[in-house]
């Protein structure tokens, strides 16, 4: 099982429906797509500037942001298969097809050291990946990655956000950070594993 992450940055991109291609013709039975909240994500950010809204509501509003881009990517893909919970992901993922993830589940009525800006999109899929036991998380940025840098030092310089490369600590499985043109490297590991297995 993989959970690939595409960046809201994405969601106005010319090679967005490449990749949501891929994941539904290499990744069925495999792969669970998690959304970045992009320019949904940004109008929190706007509106919480302007109003001083908390955190716990602006996190609540980014939750939604991410699930509007994955009604976005289903409307471009119907063929992605929208999930609510965990058990909907394993019986996507059974019948080999591709689940995209609604993170509904992620609203929350008190505060956290998870509900602020420090956590995003990225540490939400590795979050996911951690608890699913996933075999790797590919994150897609629209930005140039140096591949010499660590996850820490990514996210010192923003690419991707600032608690993750602690919160990758011990994870038991390969986190890629890749270039959205990089579609024919991701699709080679796809179609070098095997599907979903319980």
């Amino acid at each position: 099982m993989w959970i690939v992450k595409i960046g809201g940055s994405l969601n106005t991109h010319p090679l967005l429906q490449e990749w949501l291609a891929l994941l539904t013709e290499c990744g069925g039975g495999r792969v669970i797509l998690v959304c970045g909240g992009g320019a949904f994500a940004d109008a929190v950010r706007h509106a919480q500037a302007h109003w001083r809204i908390s955190d716990l509501s602006a996190h609540n509003m980014a939750v939604l942001a991410m699930a509007q881009t994955a009604y976005l990517m289903h409307g471009l893909n119907p063929a992605l298969q929208l999930t609510r919970s965990r058990a909907d992901i394993h019986r996507v993922l059974h019948k080999g097809q591709t689940a995209l993830w609604l993170p509904f589940e992620l609203q929350r009525k008190r505060a956290s050291d998870r509900t602020n800006w420090d956590v995003t999109s990225d540490s939400i899929a590795l979050d996911l990946a951690l608890s699913l036991n996933a075999e790797r998380l590919v994150l897609v940025k629209s930005c140039a990655i140096d591949p010499t840098l660590s996850l820490s030092e990514l996210g010192e310089q923003g690419i991707v956000d600032q608690r993750f490369g602690a919160l990758s600590e011990g994870a038991a499985f390969p986190i890629d950070v890749v270039h959205c043109a990089e579609v024919g490297r991701v699709r080679a590991l796809l179609l070098g594993g095997g599907r979903y297995v319980a």
